[in-house]
């Protein structure tokens, strides 16, 4: 019997253990979070800088994990819809890569950490939109 306790203790522990290094690697690098806009770039056929700064309102995007895009300018909500992340071909390269099409919009995600997210329009504009936590 107490064999059985203690292997039943150590599987509970190693699968504990499992899950949470799962979750940590799930939600590392995850989309899942809210974002802080710090400046949007055109592309070569648009050239142009916007920050919050230069443009006069601050913008944030909360990425939910039911697939929910909540929008805000200057702390007011401004919108809510629906979110899909998917593999498809870019627009200027035919290359594979993570897209994700919210507000009516797809986009490239070029980049996404802990920290950043950054995403290019999936189109000839290429504007590219940067993103904190």
């Amino acid at each position: 019997m107490k064999k059985q306790f203690l292997l039943l203790i150590i599987v509970c522990c190693l699968f504990s253990t499992a899950h949470s290094l799962e979750s940590t690697k799930m939600n590392s690098g995850s989309i899942v979070n809210t974002w802080i806009w710090q400046k949007s770039i055109g592309g070569s056929s648009n050239p142009y800088t916007a920050t919050p700064k230069t443009i006069g309102f601050t913008k944030k995007v909360i990425f939910t994990s039911d697939g929910r895009v909540i929008t805000y300018k200057n702390n007011v909500e401004i919108r809510n819809s629906a979110y899909q992340i998917e593999k498809g071909n870019s627009f200027f390269d035919q290359s594979e890569n993570d897209l994700i099409t919210f507000e009516g919009k797809t986009y490239i995600i070029e980049s996404l950490d802990n920290q950043n997210l950054t995403i290019v329009s999936n189109n000839q504009d290429a504007a590219r939109t940067i993103f904190k936590r």
